[in-house]
């Protein structure tokens, strides 16, 4: 049995269900689990120790949607100042030279830098299959994660409606309906895991309202609640979105979903931003879930998500990073500040507190998730924690409220060290299992082959800006 001792952290935040903060205490973890929280605990000769003087250890966050290739797309010139169908439409474009190296490389940019701002659990949302190439990519970002150390919740993506049948995506991405399930099953049988303290489940996610078929809505629910899998997809986003469907189909977006079988607590929405009261109120009866992405949401004019209100209906709500591309980090800090301040913005101080924005990217984004053994820190909680530095000088003179600085105050949103699973995998704010450099070269490799391949074969200068 591997025992590792978390000493004499300065603040230890459990966001348990009463709130509990211990101070210059102890947290001692056996295996992948938290066996005991307390000041000075008696181990034994053979356990490894940590010092966490001056450190603020908190539940690992949780991120509930992204998509890891976009990691290669960031910063794109052409696409900046644009908003959601016409960026899409754009990066399309570039997507469709992914393969399973630039799959993988951008699949540890995101895990990558997730961990090192402090996320110990991550879906991704991977939908882009190019025709003619290796369909296997969901694997290849779960070798990606594996090899991180990060606790990993993808999901099948999915397209199948293309420009040709009134879609937005071009024809040689999407898949027929009979290949998606018959993936979606596949990677069921061969990397869920249902059991407690999992390090992989899979999920299914049809893309969107306007990319996929109303068939294919209906037959993926179908299936995953036949496997007892959660599902997925993007959500009243944009006006642009509501107005498709009101066309299309005669609904508002929720609407819709509802009317396909998709609400309750075995689903959860990415954005949620277009929702009326009524709809607030019903995704609160039904349990569903929201994937809060307030700075893709910022970046692409999209709007503000109503997020205390859909708390307060009852709906479960996690935060998100998004795509990268849609801006430019997979960072989780930057998200949960940014969503602090969104609803401080939006509702004044009847907005949410920073204890209750940081509950929502811990506990509320393991709620969306469908788990129970991580989120806060407790005796039989997995031991996925976070350890930030509060002797930093970026917090001097913040020490009276450690919840209130972390949220709000801080000069680095990289934080000291990441366990995950009882695994360090975040050591003095670099990644322990692979070489950052060779990352971030091989990245920006890819990177810059795919966005020539498509300027080549499209006649578009992605370098210059609109």
């Amino acid at each position: 049995m591997n025992k590792l001792l978390i000493k004499n952290a300065q603040w230890i935040i459990t966001l348990d269900d009463e709130g509990t903060r211990y101070q210059n205490a102890d947290i001692l973890i056996e295996d992948n689990v938290i066996k005991a929280i307390g000041k000075n605990l008696e181990v034994e000769y053979d356990t490894k120790t940590i010092n966490a003087n001056g450190k603020v250890v908190i539940p690992g966050l949780v991120n509930t949607h992204h998509h890891l290739y976009q990691t290669l797309t960031r910063a794109i010139p052409s696409t900046q100042e644009i908003e959601l169908f016409d960026w899409l439409i754009q990066l399309y474009e570039i997507w469709r030279e992914l393969d399973e190296e630039s799959v993988y490389f951008g699949a540890l940019v995101g895990l990558g830098e997730l961990l090192k701002t402090g996320c110990t659990t991550s879906t991704d949302h991977h939908y882009v299959f190019p025709r003619g190439k290796n369909t296997n990519l969901i694997d290849v970002q779960i070798k990606a994660a594996q090899e991180l150390g990060i606790r990993f919740h993808p999901t099948r993506g999915s397209m199948s409606l293309s420009k040709k049948d009134g879609g937005l995506p071009p024809d040689d991405v999407v898949q027929t309906e009979e290949e998606i399930l018959e993936d979606s099953e596949r990677l069921i049988k061969q990397y869920h895991d249902p059991s407690r303290y999992a390090m992989c489940r899979i999920a299914l996610a049809p893309c969107s309202p306007f990319s996929v078929t109303s068939r294919l809505m209906e037959e993926t629910v179908v299936l995953a609640r036949k496997y007892g899998v959660l599902c997925h997809t993007h959500l009243a986003e944009t006006k642009d979105e509501e107005d498709f469907c009101l066309e299309r189909f005669g609904m508002r977006p929720f609407e819709y979903m509802k009317s396909l079988g998709w609400s309750g607590e075995d689903i959860w929405f990415a954005h949620s931003i277009h929702l009326n009261d009524e709809e607030i109120k019903e995704m609160g009866k039904t349990r569903s879930g929201v994937a809060h992405c307030p700075v893709s949401n910022l970046k692409l004019s999209s709007g503000i998500a109503r997020i205390k209100e859909l708390i307060d209906a009852g709906a479960r709500v996690g935060l998100a990073v998004d795509g990268s591309a849609s801006n430019d980090s997979s960072n989780m800090w930057a998200e949960l500040k940014t969503a602090y301040l969104l609803q401080k913005y939006t509702l004044g101080q009847q907005g949410l507190s920073a204890e209750e924005t940081l509950r929502m990217a811990c506990r509320g984004g393991a709620e969306v998730l469908g788990r129970d053994d991580i989120g806060y820190l407790a005796p039989g909680m997995a031991a996925d924690l976070v350890l930030i530095n509060f002797a930093d000088i970026g917090f001097a003179g913040a020490q009276h409220d450690p919840v209130a600085a972390i949220v709000t105050c801080g000069d680095s949103q990289v934080v000291d060290t990441t366990i995950v699973n009882g695994k360090v995998v975040v050591r003095d704010g670099k990644l322990v299992a692979l070489n950052e450099d060779y990352i971030a070269a091989n990245a920006n490799r890819v990177s810059a082959e795919m966005v020539a391949r498509a300027g080549k074969r499209t006649g578009i200068d992605y370098l210059k800006r609109n």
